[in-house]
This record gives C-alpha cells, sequence and structure tokens, in this order.
C-alpha cells in the first residue's frame, strides 16, 4: 500500500515546495533591509595637520567615493590629539557634510602620528522581492499575495536619501511656523486655475514663460 502512494506522494512535495512563500496577514512579507559599511583611509599627520601629500589624497579618495547625502564622514585620531580635524572638515564641507562627532568601531589599530578617515554608508534594499510564484496558484486559504506590497516598500527603499532613516526615523522639529507652513498652500489658492492660463514660472535668468 505505501509503495503505490510514494510517487503520488513526490509530485505533490515538489510542487508545494514551487509554491513561494504564504502571506496569512494584511502585512507586507517583505521589509527594506538596512545595511551598513565602513570605508576607512589611514592618512599621516605632521604636528596637528595632515603630513604633505595627504590632502591630495583624501580628496582624491572623496570623489572617487562619490560622497552624498546619508554618508556619514568621521575621524579616528587613536586619542593622540592630532586630529587634523579642520582639513577633513573642508574636504567634507565640499560635499555638503559635516564630521560626525563621534566614529564606529573599526579593524585594525592606528598607527601613532595616524589619522583614519571613516565613511560610513547605508545602502537599503528589499531582499526576495518581487515573490510572485504562489499569484497563479488556487488561493483557498484567501491568504494575502506574497507579493504585496513588494513595489511599494521597494520603492521607497530606492528613493529615501538617508537610508538610515527607515531605521531610526527622524524627529520632527518642536515647533513650527503656521505661516511658512501655510506659503505653498496660499501660492496653489492664489494662482490662476490652468484652463485660464495656468501659473507663470519664471525662468532662473528672470524671464517668465507659461
Amino acid at each position: 500500500m505505501f509503495a503505490r502512494f510514494t510517487p503520488l506522494l513526490i509530485p505533490a512535495l515538489l510542487l508545494g515546495g514551487c509554491g513561494g512563500s504564504e502571506n496569512g496577514g494584511v502585512e507586507s512579507s517583505y521589509q527594506p533591509v538596512v545595511q551598513r559599511n565602513d570605508y576607512v583611509l589611514d592618512l599621516q599627520t605632521a604636528g596637528y595637520s595632515l603630513a604633505p601629500g595627504e590632502s591630495r589624497r583624501l580628496a582624491g579618495w572623496m570623489d572617487s567615493m562619490r560622497l552624498r547625502y546619508g554618508d556619514r564622514v568621521s575621524i579616528d585620531d587613536g586619542a593622540d590629539g592630532s586630529t587634523a580635524r579642520d582639513e577633513v572638515s573642508a574636504h567634507a564641507a565640499r560635499y555638503g557634510l559635516l564630521l560626525a562627532e563621534s566614529a564606529p568601531v573599526t579593524m585594525g589599530q592606528i598607527a601613532p602620528g595616524t589619522i583614519r578617515v571613516i565613511i560610513t554608508r547605508m545602502a537599503a534594499s528589499v531582499p526576495s522581492c518581487p515573490d510572485g510564484p504562489r499569484d497563479n496558484l488556487p488561493n483557498y486559504a484567501q491568504s494575502t499575495s506574497a507579493n504585496f506590497g513588494c513595489a511599494i516598500n521597494a520603492n521607497l527603499a530606492a528613493m529615501v536619501a538617508d537610508p538610515g532613516d527607515l531605521v531610526r526615523g527622524v524627529p520632527g522639529a518642536p515647533t513650527s511656523d503656521p505661516v511658512t507652513s501655510g506659503k505653498a498652500v496660499k501660492a496653489l489658492r492664489d494662482a490662476a486655475p490652468s484652463g485660464g492660463g495656468g501659473t507663470v514660472v519664471k525662468s532662473a535668468g528672470g524671464g517668465g514663460g507659461k
């Protein structure tokens, strides 16, 4: 009896393995995952400044890293006081970034007379999305599609300027100015309807055009 049903059970198990994941709730099965990477560059110092030629090395490294909003630049001087902080800060300011107050822990010791510049970069993605194998199968359990929410979460992970905000969020301002927040609403209400000519968009050179 067991030998007769064995060939029938094996295809059923194989089909069950190809069905994809099942979501029994209304929450998305896949959420954005944030990955953090630390990139380091050790620079020689001369007193409280960078050694000759090291400033150019730092500038080239930052250019190759293509610093952007969301990156975190910090300095680890090994607690010897030779920070060259002003020079590194000036290079980071070229990209609109400020130096972080503290540096993450990195591997390896910092040699005397050397500082370590650290760029911390985060990236967000949604692994295993899309997940669609089950979409074409019968749904007798009336469960939410495994692919539900994949597009929204993937777009959120791709568009968020600072992926770290997906982890810790951004605190709101303790105060707000209703006059400032109402300017956009007032401009929209005062604008002429699009059927009556629309609004006038001024170019950077001072000219206007519809």
